[in-house]
């Protein structure tokens, strides 16, 4: 009896110290880790949400950029954080996607270095071409590209773009020929220019030259179409269906910080999400809203891994 009496005394006070930390959370400053240059799309998200936290907790949410090695280093540094909540990283498509398949070694694991805590938001890739390409709907572009074996250049100005060249190439059968750039202005203006007829690029760098009509826009790769892009049709509905390649940003805690803490940070910026100075921030900025619940983000992460792998594998892609 007296082995049972300490007993739940122990978990009296552990259920006592773990409302404490629910209650109590956060006491100082909050660093979230944002793997990415200042004033990348990343880095602006992430301040916007670090502002909204600042004003609903009471206490600074703060972003530390520490960038290189494709998002790598500071992911890492976050890795090895303490497990208290205070550190915090902005992960994304690649971080916690694709760059174990990228690279040789990676300094950290995805899923078992880290917490999930909530989607923050999402956006597609874009398939666009120069005005005068006559092919204005994705069975065009096969049908111009099969007429005219291995002609038909695509821009390519990042890895993302090559992932969605390789899986739009294995499904639609094409002989698409792929042209890889350093960054998206000069692809850009190449294609704007009519050296290269196609180009594959986030919603973000071509919404602009769409809007003016430098380019046009043939098709997104979220599953369903987007506010960002108003009546451009899916991939997915245009002869590809469950076609998908979306790049995304997710916030993530070390492994082993308390379950409170991720429900508290968790429900709070569910409710930021929903918003409409939020979600339009977030337009803006070239995103879709997201949300749910950790369990989810951390299936989604799984799903994308499972996803991207092979694929990544087949192809033969490396990170330069």
């Amino acid at each position: 009896m007296k082995l049972l009496r300490q007993l739940a005394g122990a978990l009296t006070a552990l259920g006592v110290a773990t409302v404490a930390v629910a209650q109590s959370y956060p006491t100082k400053p909050v660093r979230i880790v944002v793997a990415y240059q200042a004033g990348q799309g990343t880095d602006v998200a992430t301040r916007h949400f670090a502002e909204q936290l600042t004003k609903a907790l009471g206490q600074s949410f703060y972003v530390e950029n520490r960038p290189g090695a494709g998002g790598n280093l500071g992911t890492e540094a976050a890795a090895r954080s303490a497990p208290d909540g205070y550190t915090l990283t902005m992960g994304t498509n690649a971080t916690h996607g694709t760059n174990q398949f990228l690279y040789s070694t990676l300094p950290f694991d995805a899923e078992k270095d880290f917490e999930p805590v909530i989607l923050i938001g999402s956006f597609p890739m874009v398939i666009a071409a120069n005005p005068a390409v006559p092919a204005g709907t994705v069975p065009e572009l096969i049908a111009m590209a099969k007429a005219k074996p291995n002609a038909t250049d695509v821009a390519m100005p990042s890895t993302t773009a090559r992932i969605v060249f390789e899986l739009f190439k294995a499904q639609t059968q094409a002989p698409f020929f792929g042209v890889p750039y350093k960054g998206s202005a000069t692809a850009v203006t190449e294609v704007i220019g009519g050296q290269l007829p196609l180009i594959i690029d986030t919603v973000t760098a071509l919404r602009p030259q769409v809007a003016s009509g430098k380019l046009k826009a043939i098709a997104v790769t979220s599953l369903k179409g987007t506010d960002l892009l108003p009546g451009v049709k899916p991939v997915a509905e245009q002869g590809l269906p469950g076609f998908e390649v979306i790049a995304w940003n997710a916030l993530y805690a070390p492994k082993g910080t308390p379950k409170e803490v991720i429900q508290q940070l968790n429900a709070e910026l569910n409710r930021i999400l929903q918003q409409p100075e939020t979600r339009q921030r977030l337009l803006a900025l070239g995103f879709d809203a997201g949300g749910g619940t950790p369990e989810q983000l951390a299936e989604f992460g799984r799903a994308e891994r499972r996803k991207w792998g092979p694929l990544i594998s087949a192809a033969g892609i490396r990170a330069e």
